[in-house]
């Protein structure tokens, strides 16, 4: 073999061998590439009654728990000074994943307060947990409104949104429900914080609402339902959680997991929700 040609053989069988080393690699982000890692964090409606008695202990629970993040809620971010929260979320590993915050909060100047506020614990999402409306048009309405609020968030690199209760779902004007309205009239930047337990509760399809708002369920509550035990935590009732948990990383544009339980023993049972997407369903 002359020099020549030893040298362009040698040169064609190391571009080979590359390319059969890259090969998985490409064929995995062929079918998706890998997943991306969501964090998890937890609504603090779940341990309210604790935190009553030990605020800061019930905190650093959380965090040796394991979750990422806390989620505010009825405005109990509010009783307590913004730095000193954030140096102990700071201290126990965790970050503000959103709050659960009224629509007054929301509105004319008070918006401002509240963005200063959320600003200090590095919070992006302000999300209203429940509303009420007596036809479709007010429904519309709202859902008009919150578009101007989540223009006047962009700015601030925020984002609002709005909760999924059973009633959203229940409530109907001309077969479509109140949920369907609100969000139709909705502009692509207001979150859709679906909630699996509650929208089932109320009769609703969560899969369907994720797949028809696509993009936009950037934070989520995750909730057990069905099952012979009502006090199920997460992957112990009938949600089949691997395609909620697929389709929430292909379609729905998620951003943050967030577990909420609402019965007994809340340290204990959070603590199992997570382990259960971690160890059942690789989360």
């Amino acid at each position: 073999m002359s020099m020549t040609t030893r040298r362009h053989f040698l040169r064609t069988a190391s571009t080979l061998a590359a390319g059969a080393a890259l090969a998985p690699s490409l064929a995995s982000f062929a079918q998706g590439g890998a997943k991306k890692k969501v964090p998890i964090g937890v609504q603090l409606y779940s341990v309210r009654n604790e935190l009553k008695t030990d605020f800061n202990g019930v905190i650093e629970k959380i965090g040796k728990i394991g979750f990422q993040g806390v989620e505010w809620a009825s405005g109990l971010e509010r009783t307590k000074n913004a730095k000193e929260l954030r140096k102990l979320l700071d201290d126990n590993g965790l970050k503000t994943c959103g709050t659960h915050t009224a629509l007054i909060t929301l509105q004319g100047d008070n918006l401002k307060q509240t963005v200063e506020f959320h600003k200090i614990l590095g919070n992006t999402f302000l999300i209203c947990p429940s509303m009420s409306a007596k036809t479709a048009e007010n429904w519309a309405n709202l859902g008009k409104q919150f578009t101007d609020i989540a223009g006047k968030l962009k700015e601030q690199g925020m984002f609002t949104g709005y909760h999924a209760h059973a009633t959203d779902f229940k409530t109907k004007f001309d077969g479509k429900t109140a949920w369907e309205i609100f969000f139709d009239n909705a502009g692509p930047d207001v979150i859709h914080q679906i909630d699996i337990g509650n929208t089932m509760d109320g009769g609703g399809d969560p899969l369907a609402m994720i797949k028809k708002y696509p993009g936009r369920t950037k934070t989520t509550h995750l909730k057990e339902h069905g099952g012979p035990n009502k006090d199920a935590a997460i992957g112990e009732g009938e949600v089949d959680w691997k395609t909620y948990l697929d389709t929430y990383e292909t379609v729905g544009g998620i951003e943050w997991y967030v577990v909420e339980y609402e019965h007994a023993n809340p340290l204990e049972k959070i603590k199992t929700c997570l382990d259960n997407l971690h160890n059942k369903f690789g989360r």
